[in-house]
C-alpha cells in the first residue's frame, strides 16, 4: 500500500497526538510506503520552520532526512490541474500519480472534496487509519 501524506498531516502529527500522529507512527513501522517529492519535502520543512510552535532546526532537518531516507522519492512528469481552489495542492496529486499511490492522506478540504482521482482515494487521517486496521 502506497500513500502521499499532505503537509498538514505531518505538522499535526509532529506537534499533537491523534490520528495524524498515529499515521506517522504507522509509516515509521512500515505499515505503508510513503510517496514523496522534493516539492512536498520543501513545503514540509518550510512549514515546520515557520510554524507557530517552534521546532529546533536540528529537529526540522531530522524530519527532512527521515522523509528522504524512508520514502519513495518521485519526480512527477505530469502536470495536474485538478485542485482548482488551491493550485499549490496539485503537487500531492502529481506525486501520487508518479508514485502509483493508492491514497492521499490530508486534512485539506480542497483535496478532500475531490474524493478520488484516477483511482487514488483522497482520505482524512481517520479514514486511512480505518483502512489500515482492516488490512492488519
Amino acid at each position: 500500500m502506497r500513500a502521499v501524506i499532505d503537509t498538514n498531516v505531518f505538522i499535526s502529527g509532529i506537534h499533537w497526538t491523534g490520528d495524524s500522529e498515529k499515521i506517522l507512527f504507522m509509516w515509521c513501522d512500515k505499515k505503508f510506503e510513503l510517496i514523496s517529492s522534493i516539492k512536498i519535502i520543501e513545503e514540509i520543512t518550510e512549514s515546520l520552520k515557520n510554524f507557530k510552535i517552534p521546532l529546533s532546526i536540528e529537529d526540522i532537518y531530522m524530519w527532512e532526512k527521515m522523509i528522504l531516507e524512508n520514502s519513495l522519492l518521485v519526480e512527477p512528469e505530469e502536470k495536474i490541474e485538478i485542485v482548482k481552489d488551491d493550485s499549490d495542492d496539485n503537487k500531492f496529486v502529481e506525486a501520487a500519480i508518479a508514485g502509483k499511490a493508492d491514497y492521499i492522506i490530508t486534512q485539506d478540504n480542497h483535496l478532500l472534496k475531490i474524493k478520488e482521482f484516477r483511482g487514488i482515494k483522497i482520505l482524512t487521517p481517520k479514514q486511512f487509519l480505518d483502512i489500515l486496521k482492516k488490512d492488519s
